[in-house]
């Protein structure tokens, strides 16, 4: 027996414009002026800068077109594309827009790559062939950090399925040692372990020296545990001594990579997006004018419709054209548009955000922190919350307290003793001040960390307090331990 059933399904589809504007909103300033400078380029019909209007001053659009007149079938209503204002309204609204002149290159480190400092400094060895190869088949396989993360097995049969040098580990090793005498010191690794004992090794022999070597190379889990009372056992040394010893391990680059300035790797600028001043008393907020660019419509693509519409014969191929200008001008017409919405979104989405942590942004103290969450901001500005979230999470606001993540206001709310909802990150800041400053000879676990700020007035399970430690980045309490 068949049965039919009905069945609704209500979905909703974003169309490709709203998917476009999405992603134009989660760009921050420079990933902005990028996709600006790609449209700008991809379509002829979107010009950038301020354009001259009194060498247009002779075509009057608005007298030449008064019978309205379309193009039929595929064509367009000319008169939409054609207009003497050029220059998007949204620049004009309102002073929204702070005068940011800054570099809009990215900056790059001078000088030549990583690898071929390395190199160079391989032809001051006296090395075979074989050697030279493996030597700059090693070199070749450090990473950013200074260290060589594969085991010499996966070398030795990389050598020989892409350079065809058949070998064997303990000749790799030996050429490795070579690579270890380079500098930056350190450089070659294949853990923190070796990485240490390699400068230790290179370091002038003294007491401290000599200890700080046999503390990496033969008590290494000892110490990353802080493990103190077995090592002073253990080398039956005093605790002067110990510190000393380690004094000298903490001065050392656990990543060699990072300190040559002159591996070409982008040097990463934040620009802020928004600016946040007090100006008598009241917050003022503006947008980076980097975000505001001048874009018109060319001019050029007008003339164009304009000798189309006034042709009497309109051949085929003048219509194929016309409609190649179309599209363009549809483009380049959506393209000023939806970043009015994106300034317009950027905008509102931030103003929101300031008055609602007003009073944070007026004394600068994290404790005023209320608890805000994404959906908060979206109810207040009737946006949905993936909107706010796009902004929150990629953009930047210079304060007069430095330059903050923008997704660092939000937090989630828990009641202190009194009832009261109180942010988390207004906890996390009393959390990390307890541990700034408690007896680094004796740190506090996490059991003694949730009595204090039950005494402060803010009950949390010890659990809690350890995930908000893990949150901030702090260790363990035997792993703060200092002598």
């Amino acid at each position: 027996m068949l049965k039919q059933y009905l069945q609704f399904k209500l979905s909703q589809k974003l169309s490709p414009q709203q998917i476009q504007l999405m992603k134009l909103i989660q760009l921050p300033t420079q990933a902005f002026e990028q996709r600006l400078k790609q449209e700008l380029e991809e379509n002829p019909a979107l010009e950038g800068g301020k354009e001259d209007k009194d060498e247009f001053d002779e075509f009057d659009t608005s007298d030449d077109f008064d019978d309205n007149e379309s193009i039929n079938a595929e064509d367009i209503n000319v008169d939409e594309y054609l207009s003497d204002d050029e220059i998007p309204d949204y620049r004009t609204q309102a002073n929204n827009y702070s005068s940011d002149d800054e570099e809009k290159t990215m900056p790059y480190a001078a000088g030549t790559s990583f690898t071929q400092h390395l190199i160079n400094q391989l032809n001051t060895y006296r090395l075979n062939d074989d050697e030279r190869d493996i030597a700059e088949f090693l070199v070749g396989s450090v990473d950013e950090s200074g260290y060589i993360r594969r085991s010499l097995s996966d070398i030795m049969d990389d050598l020989a399925f892409t350079q065809n040098i058949y070998t064997e580990e303990h000749k790799i090793e030996g050429v490795l040692k070579i690579v270890h005498q380079l500098d930056p010191a350190g450089v070659g690794a294949r853990n923190l372990q070796e990485c240490l004992s390699i400068q230790l090794h290179r370091k002038e022999k003294t007491p401290d020296t000599e200890l700080a070597i046999n503390i990496i190379d033969k008590a290494f889990e000892q110490f990353t545990k802080k493990h103190y009372q077995k090592l002073i056992q253990k080398f039956d040394i005093s605790e002067i001594q110990l510190k000393d010893a380690i004094s000298e391990i903490e001065h050392l680059n656990p990543k060699p990579g990072g300190s040559y300035a002159g591996n070409n790797r982008i040097v990463e600028h934040i620009v802020p997006d928004f600016a946040i001043k007090i100006i008598d008393g009241e917050l003022e907020l503006t947008l980076n004018g980097r975000n505001a660019p001048e874009l018109h419509v060319s001019r050029e693509y007008n003339n164009m419709l304009k000798g189309y519409k006034d042709s009497k014969d309109k051949s085929k191929s003048q219509k194929d054209a016309v409609i190649f200008i179309k599209q363009k001008l549809d483009a380049a017409k959506w393209f000023i548009e939806a970043i009015k919405q994106r300034q317009q979104t950027l905008f509102v989405t931030m103003s929101a955000i300031m008055h609602y942590q007003k009073e944070y942004f007026l004394t600068g103290d994290e404790r005023n922190l209320k608890p805000m969450i994404l959906k908060d901001i979206a109810d207040e500005i009737k946006m949905d919350v993936s909107t706010v979230s796009r902004v929150a999470n990629s953009k930047y606001v210079d304060t007069p307290y430095g330059t903050k993540l923008i997704k660092e206001f939000f937090s989630e709310s828990m009641k202190n003793d009194q009832g009261e909802d109180v942010s988390t990150r207004e906890i996390k800041k009393i959390l990390e001040t307890v541990i700034e400053e408690e007896d680094k000879k004796k740190p506090l676990t996490d059991e003694t960390l949730a009595g204090i700020l039950k005494e402060k007035g803010y009950p949390i399970a010890r659990r809690t307090v350890a995930k908000y430690r893990e949150q901030l980045d702090i260790p363990v309490a035997r792993l703060r331990k200092k002598i």
